[in-house]
């Protein structure tokens, strides 16, 4: 696929146009920051960006370059990356969007199958969210959102953190070893349970359960 990069440390942002290549895939723009970057994405197209939370135009750019081009082209895929594993980074992307979407740690896209692996399943339509931080937000709630999480079974836990990694229900079925129905019958009690009903859409659903884990996180109403 065509992707675009920006991220102001020179060594870093060397790094992830090779893997880059390595995957096969073809580097439309390489810039040290946001502003740069949409200007050379407003003539040349590309299917993701790749951008660095912390970078310029300061302090967080990614986020503020992330806006401008989910405005300008609502179809790219954004791919942010940081050494920040932070909820509060995580609320603000997914107010830029819950599609097309990713939050990953730097360390942990060094190899050209978790990059190549992360950049398709953005470019597919979905969320990925770097487990680390999605297994801390699901475990580890806060506020009057308790007594939504003694709720869950110890195994609708575990379907519901692989939603907030952004796995389908089949990448759920094949991580946990069980059947695709299996599964549906998991996402269909977690909703039940948060009081997510079938009046909308099961993206929909599926988009408000993680966001319900990720605001009691912070201890949001």
């Amino acid at each position: 696929m065509r992707v675009a990069v920006a991220e102001d440390g020179a060594l870093f942002r060397q790094g992830l146009v090779l893997l880059l290549e390595a995957a096969g895939h073809e580097v439309v723009a390489c810039e040290a920051g946001g502003d740069p970057l949409v200007a050379r994405l407003s003539t040349i197209p590309a299917d993701v960006a790749l951008l660095d939370i912390r970078m310029p135009p300061e302090p967080d750019g990614g986020l503020v370059t992330a806006e401008r081009l989910r405005a300008a082209h609502p179809d790219m895929g954004l791919l942010f990356l940081s050494h920040y594993a932070e909820s509060h980074y995580l609320m603000r992307i997914l107010e830029i969007g819950t599609d097309r979407i990713g939050y990953r740690l730097k360390e942990k896209v060094g190899s050209v199958e978790v990059l190549s692996d992360t950049l398709t399943r953005i470019a597919d339509g979905e969320i990925v969210i770097e487990p680390e931080l999605a297994k801390r937000l699901v475990e580890r709630p806060r506020s009057e959102k308790r007594d939504l999480v003694a709720s869950l079974s110890e195994r609708e836990r575990d379907v519901l953190k692989l939603m907030a990694e952004g796995r389908s229900n089949n990448g759920i079925a094949s991580t946990l070893f069980v059947s695709a129905k299996a599964v549906e019958k998991h996402v269909a009690n977690i909703f039940d349970k948060l009081g997510l009903h079938a009046d909308t859409s099961a993206h929909h659903r599926r988009v408000q359960a993680v966001l319900t884990y990720l605001r009691s996180q912070r201890g949001d109403t």
